[in-house]
């Protein structure tokens, strides 16, 4: 039965300020096929770890924060969220039910033919573009950006709101040509109503020594403030709100 949908999640957030307008429930959903070489949250990659739910029963926690959200709403994040389309959707229409906005952040890997469905049930996608171009974007993440053009073409198509999220790295993506060359993309797209630059940050480091893992990022810091401006700067010049 449709009721029955589960999914396998990795924590949620009653009170998330910073996952779309508004103060916000923020589901955190278990597995992600990405490797990106800054991700703060590795033990979300596993697709097996995490919690299992129902959809019914992940709404009824919802619903206890409705008073706190009722002017923002639930967030579906992650690891990626896409990877869980069906408990995706079943989880949105639930939302919408119950009046409630809906965001999905998604780093658009997954192809949009297996997670159309969920896409469109969304109020709002926060689409984090690692790179404009494919090549850097497989440096990063481990995949190129074509899922992730496809689905903000969709987007565009369907008059679908999105907000463009995107890490500033230093040594990768913080960098003027890189920006110009990511404006001059965006500037036509109608249906983007925001690009969030995203600083890169260390928080999650320690994640990845616990995990075994091996952080290429140990030697970079955080970007200065002056050279997250100039990228903004930039990005107001093609028209964008940043």
């Amino acid at each position: 039965m449709q009721s029955e949908t589960k999914g396998r999640i990795h924590s949620v957030e009653t009170f998330g300020a910073v996952d779309g307008p508004g103060v916000r429930f923020v589901v955190f959903f278990q597995g992600c096929p990405l490797r990106c070489i800054y991700c703060h949250n590795p033990d979300s990659w596993n697709a097996k770890g995490g919690d299992e739910i129902s959809a019914d029963q992940l709404m009824s926690q919802i619903l206890r924060y409705k008073s706190f959200i009722k002017n923002g709403g639930v967030t579906l994040s992650g690891g990626e969220p896409l990877m869980q389309s069906a408990f995706a959707e079943r989880l949105i229409t639930l939302c919408r039910q119950n009046e409630l906005h809906t965001a999905i952040d998604t780093s658009g890997c997954i192809p949009l033919s297996v997670c159309k469905g969920a896409v469109d049930s969304a109020d709002l996608i926060l689409l984090d573009i690692k790179a404009i171009d494919s090549s850097l974007s497989t440096e990063l993440s481990g995949t190129s950006s074509e899922n992730a053009i496809n689905l903000l073409i969709h987007c565009e198509e369907t008059g679908k709101s999105v907000w463009i999220r995107h890490v500033l790295l230093p040594g990768w993506t913080l960098d003027t040509d890189h920006a110009h060359r990511m404006g001059s993309f965006l500037k036509d797209f109608r249906c983007v109503e925001l690009v969030e630059l995203l600083p890169f940050h260390k928080i999650g480091e320690y994640k990845w020594e616990m995990l075994g893992l091996d952080y290429k990022l140990t030697e970079v810091q955080p970007p200065e403030p002056d050279k997250v401006r100039e990228i903004k700067e930039i990005l107001s010049s093609y028209g964008l709100k940043a």
